[in-house]
């Protein structure tokens, strides 16, 4: 097989890694003998060294130890990006157990599914769900709720100004704490109270299961993506070759939630690996980031186009210093090149795109941090990352180079399959573990990987398919646009499907100066489109709908559509 991606690598990256034989726990004993007294965590100013976390880890397994968690047992955690969060992850993996984590937000009805798929039986949980995961026990291999003080990991001086009897003081409180049933054990106190687990109690092994993370993968049924330690070693060490980090002398902020595989390797496991201080953030804001930022500088940012975007808006409108971060990552969503200019011109580093899924733990390809990164490319496979571009109605056979087809991946950081579900599993992993990940892509000669499309989401009209991402690029440059989205739906005789473009109007049209209607639509993409792809009907929303992470969601778009029509 030809690798034309590997002359296109950033001088220094090796072509292949070795995967060490070592569970992730490792990292954070070697992290805290070479590195003891520095920060390990920074959460809202309360500091803890490697030293402490490795401590509180340990204490922290002793605990759960107690509350019967033992080798292979799943512990959920239903909590935002915070210490207690690094605490727990890492203290369950020292026992064997399986982390499965879970958006603190979800419904009962979103964690019912979830829990009693994965058959966790102890849940450590924020103060603000506790309510929802109690409703969803019901039916569930539950036993056990430890609730979890989020301001409980706050400084001192925080947790104070919180039982202020002022107004601001109730809303900060209110946002990041709740009443919980006293009867249930709290997380903070039963650590505190727990001597360490034993040196001599049996560590994990690196073809342990470490995490169960749910995802939609690649038929949008949610489901739980079984990762093994060794995969996620393996990504923290391509990711650590890929940019060169300096060990112990990095500083990454986690404002992307930990309970997402992209903030969860990029953020908590490669930070950890390379002693980096982690800067988690429950949520992302702003003035908490800029307020971290003059407290503790950044110097790697994983992030979604969007956060890019509003923090290079924000330090320009309030002078804000970014020029200690060297390097952002953004996955998730394309990265519009205008906002990888706005993000170069205020840091002075570079911002990198790449893909991935949580089937591949989650990174597969990434742009090199050199001059050849191309934004609005997905990249080139990590280092011991093959790929190959299929024939999506024969993964067995492979296109011409140059010509569009479905990515398969093959790799070290590549899942073992879906937890539960041995049918899907086999139709998502191919003899051989080449994964299928239901993207349409090419790969130019210089190796570099460019997306397509979705394989689900692609439209096919009077027989002709239409790729909604190459309708969306044209659509947003028209003059009154200021988002768009594009789906197909049933269409009347033998067309099949009719494309439909679901447009945010910006300031210009909306005030009727540039107007946008479904023949000044068909008329701009006329232009540059085949005619089966122009649009043939226009919902004018006052917003997309969006994931955590920021990307569109087209399913819902869809939906939204039908029902307009209807």
């Amino acid at each position: 097989m030809t690798r034309p991606w590997l002359d296109s690598y950033a001088d220094g990256v090796p072509t292949d890694v070795a995967i060490p034989d070592e569970p992730l726990t490792a990292a954070l004993a070697r992290s805290a003998a070479a590195f003891p007294e520095r920060v390990a965590v920074d959460f809202l100013g309360r500091t803890t060294t490697y030293a402490q976390l490795a401590d509180q880890v340990d204490r922290a397994a002793h605990a759960l130890h107690g509350l019967g968690v033992r080798h292979g047992d799943r512990v959920a955690l239903v909590l935002p990006n915070c210490t207690a969060h690094v605490v727990a992850f890492l203290a369950t993996l020292r026992l064997g157990a399986v982390v499965v984590e879970h958006n603190p937000t979800y419904s009962a009805t979103e964690l019912r599914l979830q829990l009693a798929d994965s058959g966790a039986s102890v849940a450590l949980v924020w103060e603000k769900a506790v309510a929802a995961v109690l409703e969803a026990r019901a039916g569930t291999d539950l036993r056990e709720v430890v609730v979890v003080d989020l301001t409980a990991d706050l400084p001192a001086t925080k947790r104070w100004a919180l039982r202020a009897p002022v107004r601001s003081a109730r809303t900060a409180r209110a946002a990041m704490s709740a009443d919980a049933p006293r009867d249930l054990p709290r997380w903070h106190a039963l650590v505190a109270s727990s001597d360490p687990l034993s040196a001599d109690h049996p560590h994990p092994q690196a073809d342990d299961l470490a995490l169960v993370q749910f995802t939609g993968g690649t038929t949008g049924t949610p489901k739980g993506a079984a990762l093994r330690h060794r995969n996620l070693v393996a990504n923290t060490v391509q990711g650590q070759a890929w940019t060169d980090a300096r060990p112990g002398t990095e500083t990454v902020y986690a404002a992307l939630p930990f309970f997402h595989a992209f903030g969860l390797t990029l953020c908590l496991l490669y930070g950890v690996r390379i002693a980096a201080t982690i800067v988690p953030f429950p949520r992302f804001d702003t003035d908490l980031v800029l307020a971290a930022q003059r407290r503790r500088p950044c110097t790697f940012l994983p992030a979604v186009p969007p956060i890019l975007d509003r923090l290079a808006s924000a330090a320009d409108e309030r002078g804000a210093d970014l020029g200690s971060i060297r390097y952002a990552f953004s996955g998730g969503m394309a990265l519009p090149r205008e906002t990888a200019e706005r993000w170069e011109h205020a840091t002075g580093g570079l911002v990198i795109e790449g893909y991935g899924m949580t089937e591949t733990a989650p990174v597969a390809l990434g742009n090199p941090l050199s001059p050849a990164r191309r934004p609005g490319a997905l990249g080139l496979p990590f280092p011991g990352t093959d790929i190959r571009v299929v024939d999506p109605a024969d993964p067995t056979r492979d296109v011409p180079h140059g010509e569009q087809g479905e990515l398969l991946v093959h790799g070290p950081q590549v899942f073992a399959g879906y937890w539960g579900r041995p049918d899907e599993t086999a139709e998502q992993l191919l003899p051989g573990g080449w994964l299928r990940t239901g993207d349409v892509v090419r790969v130019d000669d210089d190796g570099f990987v460019v997306l397509v499309d979705r394989i689900k989401e692609v439209i096919v009209t009077g027989g002709f398919k239409v790729y909604p991402s190459q309708v969306e690029d044209h659509l947003r440059a028209m003059p009154g646009v200021r988002d768009v989205a594009v789906v197909g739906v049933p269409a009347d005789g033998d067309l099949g499907e009719k494309v439909v473009a679901a447009v945010v109007l910006d300031d210009r049209a909306s005030d009727g100066a540039t107007p946008v209607d479904l023949s000044a639509v068909r008329a701009w993409c006329a232009q540059r489109l085949a005619s089966y792809a122009v649009p043939r009907g226009l919902v004018v929303v006052p917003e997309l709908p969006r994931s955590i992470l920021g990307k569109v969601l087209r399913r819902v778009v869809r939906d939204e559509v039908l029902a307009v029509s209807a």
